[in-house]
């Protein structure tokens, strides 16, 4: 009877196949996490600290240092640092050599509300963010009469301002008064500009760059206390 080596070898091979495969399961499935790592993708931990982002990345009441691979709830770890009210986004994988590794993009502020009652950063994306003893951003300055649900309009309104090269450079801080109309501080001349309320940004604007461009040219800018852009298509001043 003539033996067909091809079917015992196909054989030989599919059982290695079989053994390797249960012996690296095996091997994979009693691996631990050796070891945590944190990566901030701007290259630094300004708000946040690694310490801060360990303490969220617990599973089964204990950090996830030392427990095994096969245990680890990738996707509920990731949603839980989502969570946290300083990171825009964030993603959490394990490398094959046990390391679970966070990858995190902190929120960027663009203003910082100071109120009587609490203060707090409004990021890029017009959602609320807390402030951080770690670090205190270098943006603009609200204060006055503001509420939370005012973000949405400070929102707006420090965007129209941060896109404009001269408008960056000249307002230093905004404050909301009682009735819920908005005045901007300068940086030359210190006069109080009275914007009024949140509308028609890009003409109230428009006008009162072409003041600064006048009176700047013609030295006049000391001479006025305060700017008036809430009348339509005007700018009314005040002399000392």
């Amino acid at each position: 009877m003539k033996i067909n080596w091809n079917y015992i070898k196909g054989l030989f091979l599919l059982g290695l196949v079989v053994f390797l495969y249960g012996f690296s399961h095996h091997k994979h499935s009693t691996k631990k996490v050796h070891d945590v790592a944190v990566e901030f993708e701007e290259g630094n931990n300004l708000f946040m600290n690694y310490e801060m982002v360990n303490k969220l990345l617990i599973q089964n009441g204990k950090t996830v240092k030392n427990q095994a691979k096969t245990v680890i709830d990738l996707h509920k770890l990731e949603k839980t640092v989502l969570l946290h009210s300083m990171v825009e986004n964030a993603s959490v994988f394990l490398t094959v050599d046990g390391l679970l590794k966070t990858k995190i993009k902190q929120r960027t502020p663009i203003a910082r509300v100071i109120s009587d009652t609490k203060s707090y950063y409004i990021d890029k994306q017009a959602k609320i963010m807390p402030i951080s003893e770690n670090h205190s951003a270098r943006v603009l300055l609200i204060s006055g009469n503001v509420m939370e649900s005012d973000k949405d309009e400070i929102y707006l309104l420090v965007t129209q301002i941060m896109n404009d090269e001269f408008l960056k450079k000249q307002i230093i801080g905004v404050y909301k008064t009682q009735q819920n109309e908005f005045i901007l501080e300068t940086r030359i001349g210190k006069q109080k500009i009275e914007l009024g309320k949140i509308e028609n940004l890009n003409l109230k604007f428009k006008n009162l760059k072409s003041f600064f461009n006048k009176t700047m040219a013609d030295n006049s800018i000391d001479n006025y206390t305060s700017i008036n852009l809430k009348y339509n298509n005007q700018v009314v001043c005040t002399k000392k």
